[in-house]
């Protein structure tokens, strides 16, 4: 285990190459202050493809995602109330309570009580099911 330590350490050690950096850096002659007009170009053509491209989501922001929002939200307040008539036509078909959904033996299965009792822990008389008489069966 120590040779192998040990040639870990000297490793280490030795001086690296003085031209190999380890980290990624601007040329030496962009870093003094005269890039050539290659960079110069590719640095502008980059600033270029950048304002195209912040002014194409800037325009599919507002010409279509809000307007796409407006009409899904338009949309599903219509379809809600729809629903929303439906079953107060519902309530009242049935004097004024919603009918019990059928009684499958696969809903609502209850091998044991909860904690908190038989019903879900937020029972909701008005949309969950009563099971509180059914704790015998």
């Amino acid at each position: 285990m120590l040779p192998r330590n040990l040639s870990r350490a000297v490793v280490r050690r030795v001086p690296r190459a003085r031209g190999a950096r380890q980290y990624a850096t601007e040329s030496d002659h962009v870093l003094a202050g005269n890039p050539t007009k290659e960079w110069v170009a590719q640095r502008e053509a980059v600033e270029h493809h950048a304002a195209e491209t912040t002014d194409l989501w800037r325009k599919l922001s507002f010409y279509v995602a809000i307007p796409t929002t407006l009409l899904v939200t338009v949309w599903v307040r219509n379809v809600e109330e729809k629903h929303a008539e439906h079953e107060a036509h519902l309530k009242e078909e049935n004097g004024g309570h919603l009918p019990q959904p059928p009684d499958y033996p696969y809903m609502n299965k209850r091998i044991k009580p909860f904690p908190w009792g038989m019903n879900v822990l937020f029972f909701n008389s008005e949309t969950n099911k009563n099971m509180e008489g059914e704790a015998a069966e």
